[in-house]
Protein backbone atom coordinates (compact mmCIF):
# COMPACT_ATOMS: atom_id res chain seq x y z
CA UNK A 1 0.00 0.00 0.00
CA UNK A 2 2.39 2.59 -1.34
CA UNK A 3 -0.01 5.53 -0.70
CA UNK A 4 -0.93 4.56 2.85
CA UNK A 5 -1.66 7.58 5.03
CA UNK A 6 -1.91 10.03 2.14
CA UNK A 7 -4.90 12.18 1.22
CA UNK A 8 -5.61 12.53 -2.50
CA UNK A 9 -7.91 15.00 -4.25
CA UNK A 10 -9.13 13.85 -7.68
CA UNK A 11 -11.22 15.89 -10.12
CA UNK A 12 -13.30 14.33 -12.88
CA UNK A 13 -13.54 11.22 -10.73
CA UNK A 14 -16.97 9.95 -11.71
CA UNK A 15 -15.89 7.92 -14.73
CA UNK A 16 -13.07 6.91 -17.04
CA UNK A 17 -9.51 7.56 -15.93
CA UNK A 18 -10.52 9.60 -12.88
CA UNK A 19 -12.69 6.79 -11.56
CA UNK A 20 -9.94 4.23 -12.13
CA UNK A 21 -7.36 6.43 -10.40
CA UNK A 22 -9.65 6.91 -7.40
CA UNK A 23 -10.18 3.16 -6.95
CA UNK A 24 -6.49 2.36 -7.39
CA UNK A 25 -5.35 5.08 -5.00
CA UNK A 26 -7.81 3.84 -2.38
CA UNK A 27 -6.56 0.29 -2.92
CA UNK A 28 -3.01 1.59 -2.35
CA UNK A 29 -4.07 3.05 1.00
CA UNK A 30 -4.91 6.67 0.17
CA UNK A 31 -7.91 8.57 1.47
CA UNK A 32 -9.67 9.95 -1.62
CA UNK A 33 -11.64 13.20 -2.01
CA UNK A 34 -13.63 13.02 -5.23
CA UNK A 35 -15.36 15.62 -7.35
CA UNK A 36 -17.12 15.69 -10.70
CA UNK A 37 -20.34 16.99 -12.23
CA UNK A 38 -22.10 13.59 -12.23
CA UNK A 39 -23.14 13.19 -8.62
CA UNK A 40 -24.83 9.76 -8.81
CA UNK A 41 -21.75 8.19 -10.36
CA UNK A 42 -19.62 9.88 -7.71
CA UNK A 43 -21.83 8.58 -4.91
CA UNK A 44 -21.70 5.02 -6.24
CA UNK A 45 -17.91 5.18 -6.56
CA UNK A 46 -17.47 6.53 -3.05
CA UNK A 47 -19.73 3.83 -1.63
CA UNK A 48 -17.81 1.16 -3.54
CA UNK A 49 -14.50 2.42 -2.15
CA UNK A 50 -15.82 2.50 1.42
CA UNK A 51 -17.37 -0.97 1.05
CA UNK A 52 -13.89 -2.23 0.19
CA UNK A 53 -12.49 -0.72 3.39
CA UNK A 54 -11.31 2.63 2.02
CA UNK A 55 -12.08 6.17 3.12
CA UNK A 56 -13.70 8.63 0.76
CA UNK A 57 -15.80 11.77 0.45
CA UNK A 58 -17.34 13.27 -2.66
CA UNK A 59 -19.03 16.45 -3.79
CA UNK A 60 -20.68 17.45 -7.05
CA UNK A 61 -18.40 20.13 -8.45
CA UNK A 62 -18.03 22.06 -11.69
CA UNK A 63 -14.34 22.89 -11.72
CA UNK A 64 -14.97 25.88 -13.99
CA UNK A 65 -16.84 27.49 -11.08
CA UNK A 66 -14.28 28.81 -8.61
CA UNK A 67 -16.77 29.04 -5.75
CA UNK A 68 -17.69 25.37 -6.16
CA UNK A 69 -14.02 24.40 -6.20
CA UNK A 70 -13.39 26.31 -2.98
CA UNK A 71 -16.40 24.69 -1.32
CA UNK A 72 -15.27 21.20 -2.33
CA UNK A 73 -11.75 21.75 -1.06
CA UNK A 74 -13.09 23.16 2.20
CA UNK A 75 -14.98 19.91 2.65
CA UNK A 76 -11.77 17.97 2.03
CA UNK A 77 -9.97 20.04 4.63
CA UNK A 78 -12.78 19.67 7.18
CA UNK A 79 -12.84 15.92 6.71
CA UNK A 80 -9.17 15.04 6.49
CA UNK A 81 -6.99 18.11 7.08
CA UNK A 82 -3.90 18.50 4.90
CA UNK A 83 -3.65 16.85 1.49
CA UNK A 84 -0.70 15.13 -0.17
CA UNK A 85 -1.84 14.53 -3.76
CA UNK A 86 -3.85 16.48 -6.35
CA UNK A 87 -4.91 14.86 -9.62
CA UNK A 88 -6.25 17.39 -12.13
CA UNK A 89 -8.19 15.05 -14.39
CA UNK A 90 -11.45 16.89 -15.18
CA UNK A 91 -11.76 17.84 -18.84
CA UNK A 92 -14.04 18.45 -21.82
CA UNK A 93 -13.37 17.33 -25.38
CA UNK A 94 -15.45 19.81 -27.33
CA UNK A 95 -16.23 19.54 -31.05
CA UNK A 96 -13.78 17.94 -33.47
CA UNK A 97 -13.85 20.68 -36.13
CA UNK A 98 -11.31 23.06 -37.74
CA UNK A 99 -10.37 26.07 -35.64
CA UNK A 100 -11.87 28.39 -38.23
CA UNK A 101 -15.25 26.74 -37.70
CA UNK A 102 -15.04 26.56 -33.91
CA UNK A 103 -17.80 28.49 -32.16
CA UNK A 104 -16.82 31.10 -29.59
CA UNK A 105 -19.25 29.53 -27.12
CA UNK A 106 -17.67 26.08 -27.39
CA UNK A 107 -14.17 27.57 -27.20
CA UNK A 108 -14.99 29.32 -23.94
CA UNK A 109 -16.76 26.24 -22.53
CA UNK A 110 -13.84 23.88 -23.12
CA UNK A 111 -11.19 26.28 -21.86
CA UNK A 112 -13.25 27.14 -18.77
CA UNK A 113 -13.02 23.51 -17.65
CA UNK A 114 -9.64 22.43 -19.03
CA UNK A 115 -7.70 25.58 -18.12
CA UNK A 116 -9.69 27.65 -15.64
CA UNK A 117 -10.60 24.47 -13.77
CA UNK A 118 -6.97 23.39 -13.67
CA UNK A 119 -6.00 26.80 -12.32
CA UNK A 120 -8.79 26.98 -9.70
CA UNK A 121 -8.23 23.46 -8.40
CA UNK A 122 -4.49 23.95 -8.10
CA UNK A 123 -4.59 27.47 -6.68
CA UNK A 124 -6.97 26.59 -3.87
CA UNK A 125 -5.54 23.14 -3.17
CA UNK A 126 -2.02 24.48 -2.66
CA UNK A 127 -2.86 25.99 0.71
CA UNK A 128 -3.96 22.55 1.91
CA UNK A 129 -0.78 20.67 1.06
CA UNK A 130 1.12 18.92 3.79
CA UNK A 131 4.13 20.94 4.98
CA UNK A 132 6.36 18.05 3.89
CA UNK A 133 5.31 18.59 0.27
CA UNK A 134 3.43 16.34 -2.10
CA UNK A 135 2.53 15.63 -5.70
CA UNK A 136 0.37 17.32 -8.35
CA UNK A 137 -0.52 15.28 -11.43
CA UNK A 138 -2.03 17.02 -14.46
CA UNK A 139 -3.67 14.81 -17.07
CA UNK A 140 -2.45 15.87 -20.49
CA UNK A 141 -2.66 14.36 -23.99
CA UNK A 142 -0.53 13.53 -27.00
CA UNK A 143 -2.24 16.44 -28.80
CA UNK A 144 -0.73 18.70 -26.16
CA UNK A 145 2.77 17.81 -27.33
CA UNK A 146 2.37 17.62 -31.12
CA UNK A 147 -0.43 19.68 -32.65
CA UNK A 148 -2.98 17.87 -34.80
CA UNK A 149 -5.84 19.30 -36.87
CA UNK A 150 -9.44 19.40 -35.65
CA UNK A 151 -8.69 19.16 -31.95
CA UNK A 152 -9.70 22.76 -31.32
CA UNK A 153 -9.77 24.13 -27.80
CA UNK A 154 -8.98 20.72 -26.33
CA UNK A 155 -5.62 20.51 -28.09
CA UNK A 156 -4.79 24.10 -27.19
CA UNK A 157 -5.74 23.48 -23.56
CA UNK A 158 -3.42 20.49 -23.34
CA UNK A 159 -0.50 22.50 -24.73
CA UNK A 160 -1.26 25.02 -21.99
CA UNK A 161 -1.41 22.21 -19.42
CA UNK A 162 2.12 21.19 -20.36
CA UNK A 163 3.38 24.76 -19.94
CA UNK A 164 1.49 25.22 -16.69
CA UNK A 165 3.02 22.01 -15.35
CA UNK A 166 6.57 23.12 -16.14
CA UNK A 167 6.17 26.63 -14.72
CA UNK A 168 4.44 25.48 -11.54
CA UNK A 169 7.04 22.78 -10.97
CA UNK A 170 9.77 25.40 -10.82
CA UNK A 171 7.74 27.70 -8.59
CA UNK A 172 7.01 24.92 -6.08
CA UNK A 173 10.35 23.17 -6.12
CA UNK A 174 11.47 24.84 -2.87
CA UNK A 175 8.25 23.72 -1.17
CA UNK A 176 8.88 20.10 -2.15
CA UNK A 177 5.65 19.92 -4.11
CA UNK A 178 6.40 18.22 -7.39
CA UNK A 179 4.28 18.79 -10.49
CA UNK A 180 4.15 16.39 -13.42
CA UNK A 181 1.92 15.73 -16.41
CA UNK A 182 0.68 12.33 -17.58
CA UNK A 183 -0.42 11.46 -21.10
CA UNK A 184 -2.79 8.48 -20.80
CA UNK A 185 -2.60 7.58 -24.50
CA UNK A 186 -5.35 5.68 -26.31
CA UNK A 187 -7.62 4.36 -23.55
CA UNK A 188 -11.15 2.98 -23.71
CA UNK A 189 -13.12 5.87 -22.23
CA UNK A 190 -16.29 7.75 -23.09
CA UNK A 191 -14.27 10.80 -24.13
CA UNK A 192 -12.13 8.69 -26.45
CA UNK A 193 -15.30 7.27 -28.01
CA UNK A 194 -16.58 10.82 -28.58
CA UNK A 195 -13.33 11.68 -30.35
CA UNK A 196 -13.21 8.45 -32.41
CA UNK A 197 -16.78 7.09 -32.68
CA UNK A 198 -15.84 4.45 -35.27
CA UNK A 199 -12.95 3.01 -33.25
CA UNK A 200 -13.30 -0.46 -31.74
CA UNK A 201 -12.57 0.19 -28.07
CA UNK A 202 -11.99 -3.51 -27.48
CA UNK A 203 -8.59 -2.96 -29.09
CA UNK A 204 -7.63 -0.32 -26.51
CA UNK A 205 -6.28 -0.58 -23.01
CA UNK A 206 -8.72 -0.04 -20.18
CA UNK A 207 -8.16 2.83 -17.72
CA UNK A 208 -7.24 0.31 -15.01
CA UNK A 209 -4.30 -0.87 -17.14
CA UNK A 210 -2.43 2.46 -17.31
CA UNK A 211 -2.34 3.45 -13.65
CA UNK A 212 1.21 2.53 -12.62
CA UNK A 213 2.47 5.96 -13.64
CA UNK A 214 -0.19 7.70 -11.51
CA UNK A 215 0.60 5.60 -8.44
CA UNK A 216 4.36 5.98 -8.73
CA UNK A 217 4.27 9.73 -9.35
CA UNK A 218 1.87 10.20 -6.44
CA UNK A 219 4.10 8.21 -4.09
CA UNK A 220 7.22 9.21 -2.18
CA UNK A 221 9.28 7.04 -4.52
CA UNK A 222 9.12 9.80 -7.16
CA UNK A 223 10.36 12.67 -4.97
CA UNK A 224 13.17 13.34 -7.45
CA UNK A 225 10.84 13.94 -10.41
CA UNK A 226 9.16 17.25 -11.21
CA UNK A 227 8.30 19.34 -14.25
CA UNK A 228 8.16 16.34 -16.57
CA UNK A 229 5.61 14.63 -18.83
CA UNK A 230 5.14 10.86 -18.75
CA UNK A 231 3.49 8.50 -21.19
CA UNK A 232 1.31 6.23 -19.05
CA UNK A 233 1.27 3.40 -21.58
CA UNK A 234 5.07 3.16 -21.82
CA UNK A 235 5.91 4.11 -18.25
CA UNK A 236 8.95 2.76 -16.44
CA UNK A 237 10.06 3.74 -12.97
CA UNK A 238 13.19 5.80 -12.77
Amino acid sequence: MILSGKVAVISGASRGIGRAVAKRFAHEGAVVCLCARHVEQLRNLSLEIMAAGGRSIFEQTDVSDESQVKEFLSQCESSFGAIDILVNNAGLLGPRVPLADYSSQEWAKVLSVNLDGLFYMTKHALRLFNSAGGSILNVSSSVGKVAKPNWGAYGVSKFATEGYTQALAEELRSKHIRVNAINPGAVATEMRHQAFPDEDQRTLRKPEEILDAFVYLASDESKHLTGKTFDAQHFKKG
